[in-house]
């Protein structure tokens, strides 16, 4: 009896260990069982590259609404072509910034346009002579010749400032053969001009002119030299197809 009664008490003792024991064996994790750390999505990262993409995908002429602003869409396509290979050929410096002077625009209008290619601004919008024998209003007759002070279009590289007798002036490298390659032997260089106004407008209808320099308003002469000066594109445009063929920029 004695021993019937031990063997109870063994069992009823092991069951009543087991009992207290279940919520510990159940609320353990075992270490095979644990999750490993997910990557982290940053929501503020994700905004960005999609609001990046949709920036791509947009045309810089588009978002600036340079229509309203007179510039040719042409003009605008045939300076970024040119922009673009000119920096796949390393050959400028300031590659964030795009000068265009729009010769299909009459000289009373705001033709000069300097632009922020990389954060999508107008940095300038302004007036800007054609020489003398281009044209009156329009500019319609260009050269590549000395002494013949008219204006020619194309592809420049700024070069650096100086101190000449048109004040603050900045030298412009013609790099298409042919069309405006003269232009460092011609002195062609952006100056200011007090001839370049509102108040010459008023008074004839049309700014005046240069002997194909692309002279700016004097009072805006030093910022818009500093912000091109030493690589920058410059992109003279004409509405002329026989300019498109025989530029080596816009071939292709």
């Amino acid at each position: 009896m004695k021993k019937a009664l031990k063997g109870f008490y063994l069992l009823v003792s092991s069951l009543f260990i087991t009992v207290l024991h279940l919520p510990f064996a159940f609320g353990k994790t075992s270490p095979a069982y644990k999750l490993a750390p997910g990557p982290v999505l940053s929501a503020k990262s994700s905004t960005t590259d999609s609001l990046h993409l949709i920036t791509s995908i947009r045309s810089v002429y588009d978002s600036l609404h340079l229509d309203i602003s007179g510039l040719s869409r042409q003009a605008f396509e045939y300076a970024q072509k040119g922009w673009e290979k000119l920096i796949e050929q390393g050959k400028i410096i300031n590659e964030s910034v795009m000068a265009i002077v729009d010769f299909s625009q009459p000289s009373s209008h705001r033709r000069l346009y300097i632009l922020d290619m990389k954060n999508y601004k107008v940095l300038f919008n302004t007036l800007v002579a054609h020489g003398k024998n281009s044209g009156k209003e329009w500019a319609s007759s260009f050269s590549n010749k000395p002494s013949s002070y008219k204006s020619s279009p194309g592809f420049y590289i700024t070069g650096d400032t100086y101190m000449g007798s048109n004040g603050f002036s900045l030298r412009l490298n013609g790099i298409e053969k042919g069309i405006n390659d003269k232009a460092f032997d011609r002195a062609i260089v952006m100056h200011g001009a007090d001839y370049v106004s509102d108040s010459y407008i008023e008074a004839q209808g049309y700014i005046g002119r240069s002997q194909g320099c692309p002279a700016v308003p004097a009072e805006e002469v030093y910022p818009i030299i500093n912000t091109i000066k030493n690589g920058t594109c410059l992109f003279v445009y004409v509405p002329d197809k026989r300019y498109a063929s025989r530029s080596p920029l816009l071939k292709g």
